[in-house]
């Protein structure tokens, strides 16, 4: 099979576009990864989007962006898959290029969350858990972090500031990142000093909700001009996983076994083992998330995925750098547009385009996307191409 490659990358700044709508700024994004591919012209159109039909009162969310987007008559669907929205709707794409069906393939993950405030915002970002069993007792994604985090401290003896490294980390690597929210560099003591939102989870230890888009322009290689002058990345393996909704149904909480699963495909698929990945792009809406994708995927054991941030192993010049353009914590959670933005960013490390960011020979990549508490993950591997 002739390699899947990501021909376009495009994102917007991430951040409140309290001015700009979902559709525009979806646009911004598309036109930009068009550009980029040479104007490669799509024939498919997978969104990865999460809250529109909630937040923005917009469902059929793929019709109006392929209309608005000057791509009409195209096929265009929408995936929906909560946090994790974006990163299916890659796989979705990836499938149908490397199946034949379709030769290029647009993939946009977008979310507005400023098109409400509040509670609002609360109660849409509890409908990805489950209705019945958890959002009606008042369960939020935030409460549920904090439980979890509160059990895995417990468990393993993790002192008050063990998850500092994952925020420290983060905003680092965010500093340099034209596109991030936050582009400050945090110390311990900011850290030490966070305001509580529940306990023993502070606001350094959750991603800022945020508006944004980011695209990807995908084809076979077999299909790009023979002058083609770009670096090209390559989808070298794709997988996803779920696993029960709520949480409580599960034998050990504090593993994510969806992580484990889809990282484990994706890289068999690929050909690869856990040394040969240069860099990890985790689902760090919650510290506690990144730990549990740590030891979930290999690179720690259980109950020790904190000591890896804890010791600098995830930072650039680290073992294994994560969060290398300040993941969600200090680039901000746009929804169902992370996964997307994981692969452009990604995209960008493997193009040697990172700049202050740039991880020195980095040719293989695992990204992984969470929705909700890993009830869904989405994984792949992606390689430079020489």
């Amino acid at each position: 099979m002739t390699d899947v490659v990501i021909a376009g990358i495009g994102q917007t700044e991430v951040g409140e576009h309290w001015e700009i709508g979902l559709r525009d700024l979806a646009y911004d994004a598309i036109h930009a990864a068009i550009q980029d591919a040479g104007g490669l012209k799509p024939q498919a159109l997978f969104v990865g989007n999460m809250l529109a039909p909630n937040l923005s009162h917009q469902a059929h969310v793929g019709a109006l962006l392929a209309d608005y987007a000057g791509l009409g008559g195209i096929e265009a669907v929408t995936v929906e898959a909560a946090g994790a929205s974006g990163g299916a709707a890659l796989r979705q794409g990836y499938l149908a290029i490397a199946s034949g069906m379709v030769d290029v393939a647009l993939i946009v993950g977008v979310e507005k969350f400023t098109d409400m405030v509040g509670s609002e915002v609360d109660e849409a970002l509890a409908t990805t858990s489950d209705s019945d069993f958890e959002a009606v007792q008042g369960m939020t994604p935030t409460s549920q972090a904090a439980l979890l985090m509160k059990r895995y401290m417990h468990e393993n003896d993790v002192p008050a500031d063990g998850f500092a490294g994952f925020a420290l980390t983060a905003h680092a690597n965010g500093v340099a990142n034209k596109n991030a929210m936050f582009r400050k560099a945090i110390k311990p003591e900011t850290y030490a000093k966070a305001e509580m939102v529940s306990e023993p989870l502070n606001m350094f230890d959750m991603a800022p909700n945020a508006d944004g888009a980011a695209a990807l322009v995908l084809t076979r290689r077999d299909l790009l001009p023979s002058n083609w002058k770009s670096q090209l990345v390559k989808i070298a393996g794709s997988a996803a996983s779920s696993d029960t909704l709520a949480l409580h149904d599960r034998k050990d909480m504090l593993y994510f076994d969806t992580a484990q699963l889809s990282a484990g495909k994706a890289m068999k698929q690929a050909g690869i083992v856990l040394d040969q990945i240069n860099f990890f792009e985790y689902h760090d809406m919650f510290s506690i998330y990144a730990a549990l994708q740590l030891e979930a995927v290999g690179f720690a054991i259980k109950g020790k995925g904190w000591k890896l941030a804890a010791d600098g192993s995830i930072g650039l010049k680290g073992k294994i750098p994560c969060a290398t353009m300040g993941g969600m914590k200090a680039r901000g959670f746009p929804g169902g547009a992370s996964g997307v933005y994981q692969a452009v960013e990604a995209a960008i490390q493997l193009r040697g385009q990172a700049e202050a960011n740039q991880i020195a020979g980095a040719t293989t990549a695992l990204i992984q996307s969470l929705g909700g508490p890993a009830a869904t993950a989405v994984s792949h591997i992606l390689q430079r191409l020489d």
